[in-house]
């Protein structure tokens, strides 16, 4: 895979496909991070007298016209980040699109509308791809958080263009992303939260031979406790995955690493945000009650875990943080891996929000705009739109 620096890109026509699927509220953007991450690659575009194309889909329109995922808002943020008006074009192919394209000159920047109000982007549908292709000299992916879809921009079209790689982000999230599978330095801990164990059971089982601890948290903690003859009350149990857990746990055991569950909680009889909350005194949840976060003990427990650890990988929350009376636990661990020494990679997700919420994002080594595409390649999966870029000849 060929970087943007390796790329015959001077004064050409270069299509980047970018993740602008950043949130927008009454017409105006309310978080520019999504726009902000691909600027140095627009940017290296630009100082080499490219014709700068950029793409990309918000939200989920169905493969219509949708105004209010218009791409327009975020034109108007790009604009001020760049310091230049960029022009928002009425459609992603076309007459108008191309007559556009065109008459563009050395450095320009235009950003194309949202991909998905055409049906053959997520279909990955071949005349939609060459139609994308046609608008461009050369094909640069800086999407990562999309290259785990095999869709229109981030693969099919690959094929159509010669010359093709990777902008900046996507190299560093590749780069951060590898150094978790070959030879992290040890020890290795790895913190997974969240709801489901289907969601991240491949995640935890190609983790297994390379970290030396696990630790378990938010309400998939509850089906590992389960699988373990724990009662948990009406917590939340993934009734589908407890023989998956308590495999899993078999399979820890037999290579020697410490898997590390909550010994207390955070409960409340109703799911509620205002509900009253109690502690629990051991890993025991009583009936009628449900867990929503780990316990002061288990807080110190993570802590030390992950002070000793030279590589840590935290993807998913260890408890309903968003709610303030269960936010702790979560915090916690967002403090302990901030206070870490050790190489840290923040995986996506709800644990990128909740670091950003602790104000300490700037003290991990990376985090990841890859939520899906985070997980899926350290499940050891091949992700299409890295594929797609592989050298080869193109159709």
């Amino acid at each position: 895979m060929k970087s943007i620096e390796q790329l015959p890109i001077d004064g050409r026509r270069v299509f980047i496909r970018v993740d602008f699927n950043a949130p927008v509220k009454n017409g105006r953007l309310t978080d520019a991070t999504r726009i902000r991450a691909p600027l140095k690659t627009i940017q290296y575009a630009r100082s080499r007298g490219a014709k700068v194309i950029l793409a990309s889909h918000r939200g989920r329109p169905g493969g219509k016209f949708t105004p209010e995922l218009s791409l327009a808002p975020i034109a108007e943020q790009l604009s001020e980040e760049l310091g230049f008006a960029v022009a928002m074009l009425p459609d992603s192919i076309g007459p108008d699109v191309e007559k556009h394209i065109a008459a563009m000159k050395p450095g320009e920047v235009v950003l194309l509308e949202n991909l998905r109000f055409h049906k053959g982007e997520e279909k990955n549908d071949e005349t939609f791809s060459r139609a994308l292709a046609a608008l461009c000299d050369v094909y640069v992916n800086d999407a990562f958080g999309t290259a785990h879809r095999a869709h229109a921009s981030t693969a099919g079209m690959a094929r159509f263009v010669a010359d093709k790689g990777a902008g900046y982000l996507l190299l560093q999230e590749v780069k951060a992303l590898s150094s978790l599978l070959h030879d992290p330095p040890k020890p290795f801990v790895a913190i997974v939260g969240g709801a489901k164990v289907g969601d991240k059971i491949e995640l935890m089982s190609n983790l297994l031979g390379r970290i030396d601890a696990l630790i378990i948290g938010g309400a998939m903690a509850y089906t590992f406790l389960h699988a373990s003859g724990v009662s948990v009350g009406a917590s939340l149990v993934d009734d589908d995955h407890v023989d998956v857990a308590r495999k899993l746990l078999a399979d820890a055991k037999a290579q020697g690493v410490r898997i590390a569950l909550p010994v207390d909680h955070v409960v409340a009889r109703d799911f509620d945000e205002n509900a009253p909350v109690s502690t629990t005194a051991d890993e025991t949840i009583p009936e009628g009650m449900m867990g929503l976060d780990i316990g002061p003990r288990s807080r110190e427990i993570f802590r030390g875990i992950i002070a000793g650890a030279k590589t840590i990988f935290w993807n998913g929350p260890m408890g309903v943080f968003e709610w303030d009376s269960c936010s702790a636990g979560t915090m916690a661990v967002a403090n302990a891996v901030a206070d870490s020494d050790a190489h840290s990679v923040i995986g996506g997700g709800d644990s990128v929000a909740a670091l950003a919420k602790s104000g300490r994002s700037h003290e991990v080594t990376h985090v990841s705009t890859g939520g899906g595409a985070s997980l899926e390649f350290l499940e050891g999966d091949t992700l299409p739109g890295i594929a797609a870029l592989a050298d080869g000849a193109c159709s």
